[in-house]
């Protein structure tokens, strides 16, 4: 038996989990990265690559690598090779396990962040 009210609140929880989706989407949200996520590397120097689902602001972007000491380094984003994509290099890399962390300036006005793990082997 619902009452009035239980009946509006499951009706406002409702439209907000529809709402959800929607402003999800409107963020940048990483959707391939070189090196891939748990992904094994060799070599001094690996290229990196981020893409997103849209279009992000280099400018307002950032990229640090936390290295197998604890070390945190800033990553220089070198270009947009397109839109939605950052390319970077990282070198002077041992082997040890790393973390790339990234921090992105949506177009739409959203920052979102994450990370890519990897080895070097």
């Amino acid at each position: 038996m619902f009452t009035t009210w239980s009946l509006a609140t499951i009706v406002v929880a409702f439209g907000i989990m529809l709402s959800i989706p929607r402003v999800a989407l409107a963020h940048a949200v990483l959707v391939s990265s070189q090196p891939a996520v748990n992904s094994t590397v060799s070599g001094t120097e690996v290229a990196v690559l981020l893409k997103y689902n849209s279009r992000v602001d280099m400018e307002h972007s950032t990229l640090t690598l936390l290295e197998p000491d604890g070390k945190v380094e800033k990553v220089a984003i070198e270009s947009e090779p397109e839109p939605g994509v950052l390319s970077a290099k990282l070198t002077g890399l041992v082997k040890g396990a790393y973390v790339l962390r990234w921090q992105v300036l949506a177009t739409d006005g959203h920052i979102t962040r994450g990370k890519v793990p990897f080895q070097v082997e």
